[in-house]
């Protein structure tokens, strides 16, 4: 199993660590329902050291990116930052990814840990252009500082004004007393904060001063469980649950970045599916009757009819109440449409809602 440069610091602290996408990572510190409050309400530090990191360069980087990517790259500026998935050629996804715009001809891809391998292969192989292309993900460390205190919390570490910081926006600058750290103003929570890029070999001693500048905040470590259950309170989409390589971008509601202003992978088939609907689109529901809705679960109609799947399902610590994501019949597709999840062979009723599920 592989390990980021912050796993002793995270035993250390007492951390529940589990193997997730090959690594060694902390899933719970104190317990998921005060770790997801410290994010909503106050400050906490995650290590997402797995995620994986590409760097392409030269003349064509763009043209190279605009091949792989749904989104449309010619609109980003230095500093800019654009969500985007990778269709497959079956009209599936590869990955969804980050594509950080460090200025005309580099660019960085922030890709699922695991799907590093898998992405590098497909990238490579439709690099025709000769694009300079390296994968900087084992060298690099990841934290994502999250919540409304974010800002306050690393400010004493940075001369970067973070306050004024736009959403998806990053700079480059000294953190921490390090130079060339890449502040990055995302984040997978729907509370606020940032993603920190750096080199492994500063990992222990910015996470010290992080915690240190923090104090005062209430900052905590948090752990990958509590990422899961603050990113479906967003309706955020997890690759290998909400989205895969059998499921497209509209099916998954990822139209608004699939744009067909230009060429992509599939592009023409993705059109045509945008244009003529689909069969099946990824809803959000929650619980009516007690029960916890898990991945894979059926969902059916009243007559027991089979009519769709749930992707990702929880007991949501804000809304106090068992929410979902799943893939339904597009004609049942509709706000307060009355559905049923089958838990252990009962029919147990739920709603579909809109996305986002907690709501500021």
């Amino acid at each position: 199993m592989k390990t980021t440069a912050l796993t002793d610091k995270h035993i250390s602290l007492g951390a529940k660590m589990v193997p997730f996408a090959g690594y060694n990572m902390p899933v719970q510190y104190a317990g998921i329902n005060i770790e997801h409050e410290t994010v909503r309400n106050g400050v906490g530090v995650f290590d997402v050291s797995h995620m994986g990191e590409f760097i392409l360069k030269g003349d064509k980087a763009l043209d190279l990116i605009q091949k792989v990517s749904s989104n449309d790259a010619s609109k980003l500026f230095d500093g800019k930052i654009q969500y985007a998935c990778l269709p497959n050629a079956a009209g599936g996804i590869v990955d969804d990814l980050l594509v950080y715009k460090m200025d005309d001809k580099t660019y960085m891809l922030v890709v699922n840990a695991s799907n590093i391998e898998k992405d590098w292969d497909w990238i490579s192989s439709l690099n025709t252009e000769g694009v300079e292309m390296k994968n900087i993900s084992d060298r690099t460390s990841l934290l994502a500082v999250q919540g409304p205190k974010a800002a306050e919390a690393l400010q004493s570490l940075t001369d970067v004004d973070l306050s004024s910081m736009e959403y998806y926006t990053f700079k480059r600058g000294k953190f921490a007393g390090f130079d060339n750290v890449i502040i990055s103003a995302t984040g997978y929570t729907g509370a606020g904060g940032f993603e920190l890029y750096f080199d492994n070999a500063h990992a222990d001693e910015i996470w010290d001063a992080i915690f240190k500048a923090g104090e005062e905040f209430g900052i905590k470590p948090i752990g990958l469980a509590a990422r899961d259950t603050l990113r479906l309170e967003m309706g955020f989409c997890l690759y290998g649950n909400d989205i895969d390589d059998t499921t497209s971008p509209i099916e998954a509601g990822l139209g608004w970045v699939t744009k067909f202003t230009k060429n992509f992978t599939n592009s023409e088939a993705l059109q045509n599916q945008k244009q003529q609907g689909v069969s099946k689109k990824l809803i959000g529901f929650e619980m009516i009757d007690r029960g916890i809705p898990r991945h894979d679960y059926e969902i059916v109609d009243a007559d027991g009819n089979n009519v769709g799947k749930v992707t990702s399902g929880t007991q949501s610590p804000s809304l106090q109440k068992a929410i979902g994501m799943g893939y339904l019949q597009a004609n049942l597709a509709k706000e307060g449409q009355e559905i049923f999840i089958k838990i252990r062979d009962n029919k147990i009723k739920a709603k579909v809602v809109k996305f986002p599920f907690y709501k500021k």
